[in-house]
């Protein structure tokens, strides 16, 4: 956590204490609204990683991370919708592109607010969405499989592979048009209310000032590996709103104290190696540190089940509503390797 607050963190906190959380319930069982939504790009939380001379506030990853937590622990929904967006945010200030003069002042500004469609590349070899190339741009066909935020999003960042193994990384309308129609929104365990459906693109063209990045699989994939091994901020933050449930249970203040120091420490360790470049041989320890960070979400959610007692199995209950976005969590943006490594500490331990 920070020492100062960051007018960001501040924004973050009122917006959670006063908005997010008490309607978390509610969002949790009907969707995210797109008042919510309005309410995050107010606050300038879509441009907390942009560059400032693009709109943005270019602030320190720690305030990132802060404000990230904080969002997660008070409605994971509209923060999981929200957190799409910074992704594209990072690849246009990163990579020189016509796109980027386009959007990235926009998308800074929480003008539009953007979505990514590219986890399917990791399937590799198998090719869900290809790229073909064209005269005048590309064409894009297969089935994008996840695809959160629809309905809400502006744009997405979409992603498909080439019969060269090249990952071509464009942006496009979210919303149907020729050559792409959209499922109808899932029915999920956990997260529901963030809106994700599947994308069916069957010749959808994209011209080519629309390219963001081109780069091989075998690149994508290492920086991909290097990045998903860092425990997400959202971890942290659910399970602190958890534990800040048990605090407040007769017979929990000493569990929650105890779990807290424990997360407290993960997280130092968690975010001291995500600080790191990533190098060789690196994606092993952080795993490590990002299991343990699963091992306490698990135990602090199911803390708060625990000191909820029955009332927990009410869909109106907030320790019900955490435990379920923690068991989300546990999968989201999973890697093969991440898996490996979580079902062998499940079964060591």
């Amino acid at each position: 956590m920070t020492t100062t607050p960051h007018p960001l963190v501040t924004r973050a906190q009122r917006l959670a204490g006063d908005l997010l959380l008490p309607q978390a319930e509610r969002v949790d069982q009907e969707g995210v609204p797109a008042s919510h939504v309005e309410a995050v790009k107010r606050a300038g939380l879509l441009g907390v990683v942009a560059p400032q001379e693009y709109g943005g506030a270019d602030a320190p990853v720690a305030v990132a991370r802060e404000t990230a937590e904080i969002l997660a622990g008070a409605c994971c929904s509209t923060w999981f919708v929200q957190t799409q967006h910074h992704t594209p945010v990072k690849l246009l200030a990163t990579y020189d592109s016509p796109v980027r003069e386009k959007l990235l002042r926009p998308l800074a500004a929480g003008q539009l607010m953007a979505g990514i469609a590219f986890a399917h590349v990791r399937a590799f070899p198998q090719v869900p969405v290809r790229a073909v190339p064209e005269e005048g741009g590309w064409r894009f066909e297969g089935r994008v499989p996840w695809y959160t935020g629809w309905g809400l999003n502006d744009v997405m960042l979409l992603a498909g592979v080439t019969d060269t193994a090249e990952v071509v990384f464009v942006f496009a309308e979210a919303r149907e048009q020729p050559g792409l129609r959209a499922s109808a929104p899932m029915r999920l365990a956990a997260l529901t209310a963030a809106r994700t459906v599947s994308l069916e693109l069957d010749g959808l063209r994209i011209p080519e000032g629309a390219v963001v990045l081109r780069t091989s699989q075998e690149e994508f994939a290492q920086v991909d590996l290097d990045r998903a091994a860092n425990a997400s901020p959202a971890v942290f933050g659910v399970a602190s709103a958890a534990l800040d449930l048990v605090a407040r249970t007769p017979d929990g203040e000493e569990t929650a104290r105890s779990l807290r120091a424990r997360l407290d420490e993960v997280r130092r360790d968690a975010y001291a190696l995500a600080d790191r470049p990533a190098a060789p041989g690196c994606v092993p320890e952080r795993l490590a540190v990002k299991t343990r960070a699963y091992d306490l979400l698990r135990a602090a959610t199911t803390a708060a089940i625990v000191a909820g007692g029955g009332r927990a199995m009410d869909l109106g209950s907030g320790a019900q509503r955490l435990a379920r976005e923690g068991m989300f969590l546990l999968v989201q943006g999973q890697t093969a390797e991440a898996r490996r490594m979580h079902l062998g500490s499940l079964a060591s331990g």
